[in-house]
């Protein structure tokens, strides 16, 4: 068991992860890196140090970028422990698995950079084999070359949505459709926010690209598509996609069906820890309540990246740079009579005005792409919670029976209780909740995620030096 304390440790070797620790390493700060995969990058950067796929150009170059802050990151003064699961934290100590063993490290400042998740996506179907996300095929294109079967539809909302089409489209698989499911007054909504989305405009220019892109390749794209439903063939597997467009009924034969509808901030490490939140009401998800150095209403427990917010990869790559500064600076006791105040202010201004910058899109395209409301809180037989077969009717008839909340619907019918402990629920529990209710989702709340955050077996457990690990708490 190692019990050697660090100056800091950091969750995530994502953008976030790996510019905190290369720049805490850097100040002089003893770092040590817990990530899951067994290679540092991320989602976005996931493989960008040893890549599968030849041909830079199916991924594209904000991919590549990635190589250059993934090889600072691995000649760093950092430890780092990959392949290895956080299954439980505290503001000074954390437990993880790797190899089939626990341990226990203690530090005194910790920075989680866990990232997005997809939002979850229940409608009728959604449980079909042959349904994935747009997330999932991006893994597989990254990790292993491999794409998805056709014929390949791709439907939902969001930049990703395009992204991933033209990236299978380039990896030569043909997409038969791309079926938007925006509603058509975001777009008018959307309008209201022009000013940043101007100054934002290398963003827009992306987006068109990706637009003529598809265009070019002759892929057939559908706006303001809804009424979505997947359905399976006489051997259980995906068959079709049924829809509505310009009011007239759909369906599109096909074998892989890939669905997206944004990313949200992946919380379970701050919700574990009793952070305190604050509710989205534009893009209907939770994010924690930071201080301008990222620090949360716990103190020493910093957050940087998506997790805190999504803003994109470089945006989690200057977040993650703000917060080492920022954690270098507390600890090394940095006040107003130390001469190196001046230049670590300049250098915090400069890394904000450069986030400010980055997030100037940011409030068009989450008033663009609000997830329309069949997602939030889809119909009485839609499965929500996948884990232990709970329909969005189970949650709705709990509410009604006097289930108050996404914890007592956990005794009620046991959503959230599966191997994902909620993570494809939490948020839908929460707004069907709401909705039953007549209540905003911020009083409703969130479920209350407990130890261990991820399964682990009784070996892992077992592992753990008990006796010294009780010494070590007592001692603490």
């Amino acid at each position: 068991m190692n019990t050697t304390p660090y100056d800091l440790a950091v969750v995530g070797a994502g953008p976030a992860g790996m510019a905190a620790a290369i720049e805490s390493a850097r100040l002089g700060l003893k770092v040590v890196v817990i990530d899951e995969q067994p290679r540092p990058g991320g989602q976005i950067y996931r493989e960008v140090g040893q890549p599968v796929l030849q041909d830079q150009q199916i991924l594209g170059s904000d991919y590549y970028y990635g190589a250059g802050l993934v090889r600072e990151f691995s000649t760093a003064n950092i430890e780092v422990l990959h392949s290895a699961t956080v299954w439980e934290i505290g503001a000074r100590h954390l437990c993880l698995s790797a190899d089939g063993n626990s341990r226990r490290i203690s530090f005194a400042r910790l920075l989680l950079a866990t990232g997005a998740q997809e939002r979850p996506v229940p409608f009728p179907g959604w449980t079909t084999p042959g349904v994935m996300t747009c997330g999932a095929a991006q893994i597989m294109l990254k990790s292993s070359g491999l794409a998805p079967s056709e014929p390949l539809v791709i439907v939902g909302s969001g930049p990703l949505l395009l992204l991933v089409a033209c990236q299978l489209q380039r990896a030569g698989v043909s997409v038969a459709a791309v079926l938007d499911t925006t509603p058509t007054r975001h777009y008018a909504e959307a309008l209201r926010e022009l000013p940043g989305a101007l100054r934002g405009w290398r963003y827009l220019l992306k987006g068109f690209k990706l637009l003529m892109e598809l265009r070019s390749a002759g892929v057939k794209r559908l706006n303001g598509v809804h009424q979505l439903r997947a359905e399976a063939g006489h051997d259980g597997k995906l068959a079709r996609v049924h829809f509505s467009h310009n009011g007239r009924e759909q369906q599109l034969p096909c074998s892989t069906l890939l669905v997206h509808q944004g990313v949200v901030p992946n919380l379970q490490l701050t919700q574990a820890l009793g952070a305190e939140h604050r509710w989205d009401e534009l893009q209907q998800c939770w994010h924690p309540c930071l201080d301008s150095g990222g620090e949360t209403s716990i103190g020493g427990v910093f957050v940087a990246g998506d997790s805190a917010g999504i803003g994109g990869a470089l945006v989690a790559e200057l977040q993650g740079k703000l917060a080492a500064i920022e954690i270098a600076s507390r600890l090394r006791g940095v006040g107003k009579q130390n001469p190196g105040v001046e230049g670590r202010d300049r250098e915090i201004r400069k890394l904000q005005q450069e986030i400010d910058q980055q997030l100037a899109i940011r409030p068009f395209l989450d008033r663009l792409y609000r997830p329309a409301e069949v997602f939030l809180r889809p119909a009485d037989e839609t499965l929500v919670c996948r884990c232990e077969e709970v329909t969005a009717g189970d949650i709705r008839r709990a509410a009604k029976n006097g289930c108050a909340g996404p914890n007592q619907a956990k005794a009620f019918s046991r959503a959230g209780m599966g191997p994902c402990q909620g993570r494809l629920c939490g948020l839908t529990v929460s707004q069907l909740m709401a909705e039953a209710h007549n209540t905003p989702v911020s009083e409703v709340g969130y479920y209350n995620i407990r130890s261990p955050i991820k399964p682990i077996t009784l070996g892992e457990l077992a592992s753990m030096d008990t006796e010294s690990e009780f010494v070590e708490q007592a001692d603490a």
